[in-house]
């Protein structure tokens, strides 16, 4: 079954089964600012400080659930119109995404839903590398998505390689890392012995290049209601 058949099935049943077709209930969606999303941290060079995109809040029944998207806008409708929307672009996935992740999040199957704030970026990176030591040792690692903190605390302890979508970033030097072309996503993955990939390849609808024959760690709210949904491994340390 393909990803996003499987979370619309998942969400509709989720919602016959739990009753929530009712006509009270709505879900709001908006793009955050970038203080609401991630604080005011010391380090400026978050894409959500500096880069085009943004994080999409869903709230149902006061429960909250995240997504980061290149394609933002608000949203406010009936549950069961998300569950049958048609995914066609990165804004309609974003809604979907945000406001599945806050359903599961009310349903007490997921946590971590609210993106981590100020400097717990730079705590998120340093814990990855105590994650991914623990469990793989010194793996060779393909980074998908250019988060700064995780990029920085990766390369000083690891091999590492790194795509991103964002053409502000493609084919300059950050953090001593050559920042690629995603065209480079397959030889990486190639080379890498594990993948670390930002859970916002759901939104964009790349994620089905990652569902690979090694380990792959996403990364991130954005994913957290699919990765329990897909079995996938996911990491985010410090989000709420």
């Amino acid at each position: 079954m393909k990803t996003y058949d499987l979370l619309k099935k998942t969400l509709m049943e989720l919602i016959q089964a739990n009753h929530l077709e009712s006509d009270d209930v709505v879900v709001r969606a908006r793009p955050l600012t970038p203080d609401e999303a991630i604080g005011n941290p010391e380090d400026r060079d978050y894409p959500l400080i500096s880069g085009r995109e943004r994080m999409v809040q869903a709230e149902f029944r006061n429960t909250i659930g995240q997504a980061y998207t290149d394609m933002y806008g608000n949203f406010s409708g009936k549950l069961i119109e998300v569950a049958g929307m048609e995914l066609r672009n990165n804004y309609r996935r974003a809604v979907f995404v945000s406001s599945l992740n806050a359903v599961m999040r009310y349903l007490d199957l997921i946590d971590k839903t609210i993106h981590c704030r100020d400097n717990e970026p730079r705590e998120c990176g340093r814990e990855l590398v105590g994650y991914i030591t623990s469990k793989y040792g010194h793996p060779r690692i393909a980074m998908a998505g250019f988060q700064p903190r995780l990029v920085e605390s990766l390369a000083e302890n690891f091999e590492i390689k790194v795509t991103d979508m964002d053409n502000a970033n493609v084919g300059s030097t950050k953090l001593g890392m050559a920042v690629q072309n995603p065209i480079k996503t397959k030889e990486h993955l190639d080379w890498c012995e594990i993948a670390v990939v930002t859970g916002s390849t759901l939104v964009n609808d790349t994620i089905s290049e990652f569902l690979i024959q090694k380990p792959v760690i996403f990364y991130g709210v954005t994913i957290a209601g699919a990765a329990k949904i897909m079995g996938l491994e996911h990491y985010c340390h410090c989000a709420k």
